[in-house]
């Protein structure tokens, strides 16, 4: 469409406006935002895996409904889902239907991560399939022919996943894969004979091997120079050829297929922005392509006979994520979520083109016009980088009044913040908050330029990426300059934590939620079961042994005397990746310098929340807080 045209339609646009006012008088005014509780926007339900049944009748899923995540089961017609797991202590997240209905699920305890696999019979007999304590098993799909199932398991080298097949007549595991150390085991052929492992070097450069069980052997499938990042997808369902990911001699990943026989690759699929998934359905008809585009899953289903990618019908505004398509392919299940919009599970019928929503993910008690959609912006840094994030205003925002704002960090240090839906985004607009999702350099999404922007400048650059935000914040005219405060989990409660102590006069408050308060200790304190991901960090963040004096300069337990404004810290005491000792160091000695510090912890959770109970108690907590210290009157300054 042409500008001419577009300038046309607007004032034919306005011109209608004009007359319809004239007649009718003016709009009227549209109603303030309802506003709502904690508990509320916590009776969001919360997906964790779904599957078809084998006859395609029932849908598996799932999700926190009643209060931890448990197992439910939905007619894929649609009607009342039916609770499967009464669990009331750890979570159980879906894995899938075996081929005779049987199921099997993941669970560990109390949030320590080492996950074990169960099985759950029609009759509802729960066994632990992979019983040996001290250790991490991983489901890694059904066998082809559907007569086993693959997991990885470090049960004989904690720093190492082996990968078992676990035949389904007897149930009886067989090693098929001894790791010799530094792989990750991926997919297994369907005929069996290869193993697809992934090798990283350091987070920005890795490989893709192949293990040939029949030999013995391994061999290199992506020989390169620089820092090139290779991940194995997946075998394609004849086995004649490997799928994998890659970024070489391109900003963004795309997708190449390795054939097995020739050893050539050929471009399968590329985009403008990273393909952040590439699979085949069970008989290959279809290919399910996802793409990062802006924060946001773009998503293509191919129809491989022809080409075409499949029309879905029209949906609610959102991304659709989490497509499992059956073994018969003529149905399919998947999510649509968006930053106003919580999930939605549905199931499709190819045959009919019918798509029905299952299990809608919204409290019916809120209205979905109160609810805000994440806005993307980019603003310049210190050096001219131009960064990305997510901004979120309050509808209801009275003329000329400056707003409090907190910046809300993500993990990682590579994570990304999406505009999938936060409850405590929601709640915190809602309150009267804006809030500002930064996706400072280092985060994924955004190509491998911006993604190895931060190494080895940890609590520096991407921090400072942070504080240059507030211009933007301020520059919308609706943000208090001495009210911004500094949110984030995991890396983002290091970011908090680094931005109280490093600069100590840009943020008025700062919640930390499972943050790194020290550097030396968390990275000799990695889990074991990272195994090469240990190898990774080092070379990205430092070593504890070789480069201690510039982990112990960018830790912020090491400078608390310069902390000076209102500190929450949040913590799972069952925590494997940040220990407890760390928030426990931070608050004593914040609590020095004679500044309000608020802990809250759990004693049955990790590194971060399964239970919605933990979640309401945390997240009420960060409203009183922010309530008290950034929009109050008693802000200190």
């Amino acid at each position: 469409m042409t500008r001419q045209r577009i300038s046309s339609i607007l004032l034919a646009a306005s011109f209608t406006l004009a007359v319809l006012m004239a007649v009718a008088g003016p709009a009227p005014r549209r109603a303030a935002p309802k506003k709502y509780t904690i508990e509320q926007f916590m009776k969001t339900i919360r997906f964790a895996g779904a599957d078809i049944s084998p006859d395609e009748q029932t849908v598996l899923f799932s999700s926190n409904q009643d209060g931890v995540f448990n197992l439910y089961e939905v007619p894929f017609s649609g009607g009342q889902p039916r609770q499967l797991t009464m669990s009331k202590t750890n979570a159980i997240f879906a894995i899938g239907y075996l081929p005779d209905g049987r199921i099997l699920y993941s669970s560990d305890q109390g949030g320590n991560e080492l996950n074990h696999i169960y099985l759950r019979e029609k009759d509802g007999a729960i066994s632990d399939l992979t019983p040996a304590g001290k250790a991490k098993y991983q489901f890694s799909g059904l066998s082809h022919d559907r007569k086993s199932f693959f997991y990885q398991s470090n049960q004989r080298s904690p720093s190492a996943y082996d990968v078992y097949e676990m035949d389904l007549a007897t149930l009886k595991p067989t090693m098929i894969f001894e790791n010799p150390g530094g792989f990750f085991p991926g997919d297994v052929s369907p005929d069996r004979r290869y193993i697809a492992l992934s090798k990283p070097s350091t987070t920005a450069n890795s490989d893709v091997y192949l293990y040939d069980a029949r030999t013995k052997e391994t061999k290199l499938l992506t020989n390169h120079e620089g820092d090139v990042n290779n991940g194995p997808e997946g075998f394609t369902p004849d086995g004649k050829k490997l799928l994998i990911s890659t970024d070489d001699g391109n900003e963004f990943a795309y997708v190449k297929a390795y054939d097995l026989a020739t050893g050539k690759s050929d471009v399968l699929d590329k985009a403008s922005w990273d393909i952040s998934a590439d699979y085949l359905s069970h008989k290959g008809r279809y290919r399910v392509v996802s793409i990062n585009n802006d924060a946001r899953t773009e998503l293509k289903i191919m129809d491989t006979r022809t080409g075409k990618p499949v029309t879905l019908p029209a949906l609610p505004g959102g991304d659709v994520t989490g497509v499992t398509i059956g073994d018969s392919e003529n149905r399919m299940i998947f999510f649509v979520n968006s930053s106003n919009s919580p999930a939605t599970l549905y199931s499709y019928d190819f045959k009919s083109s019918k798509a029905t929503p299952l299990v809608r993910g919204l409290n019916p008690e809120i209205g979905p016009e109160d609810l805000v959609s994440g806005e993307v912006i980019r603003y310049k840094s210190f050096d001219g980088m131009e960064i990305p994030a997510l901004l979120y205003k309050p509808k209801d925002m009275p003329a000329g009044q400056k707003l409090p704002a907190i910046l809300s960090i993500h993990g990682g240090p590579g994570g990304q913040t999406r505009l999938t839906y936060s409850p405590l985004i929601q709640y915190l607009v809602n309150s009267g908050y804006v809030v500002l999702a930064v996706n400072n350099r280092g985060s994924s999404g955004y190509g491998k330029t911006f993604y190895a922007a931060d190494d080895r400048k940890h609590g520096d650059a991407d921090l400072r990426d942070c504080v240059e935000s507030k211009k933007a914040l301020v520059a919308t005219g609706y943000v208090d300059p001495a009210k911004i405060g500094i949110m984030g989990g995991s890396y983002g409660g290091y970011m908090t934590l680094a931005g109280l102590a490093f600069t100590p006069d840009e943020f008025a408050v700062g919640v930390d939620i499972f943050g790194v308060a020290n550097w030396l200790r968390t990275l000799n304190s990695m889990p074991e079961w990272w195994g090469p991901q240990r190898e990774s960090m080092f070379k990205e963040i430092g070593h504890p042994k070789t480069d201690s004096v510039a982990l112990y300069n960018k830790s912020p337990l090491f400078h608390t005397q310069r902390i000076k404004k209102p500190l929450l810290v949040i913590q799972g005491a069952n925590d494997p990746r940040v220990l407890k000792i760390e928030s426990d160091e931070i608050v004593a000695n914040v609590k020095k310098n004679g500044v309000p510090v608020e802990y809250v912890t759990f004693p049955d959770e990790g590194h971060g929340f399964v239970k919605k109970e933990n979640e309401i108690t945390a997240y009420k907590a960060i409203r009183e807080f922010l309530d008290k210290y950034l929009r109050g009157s008693d802000l200190v300054r």
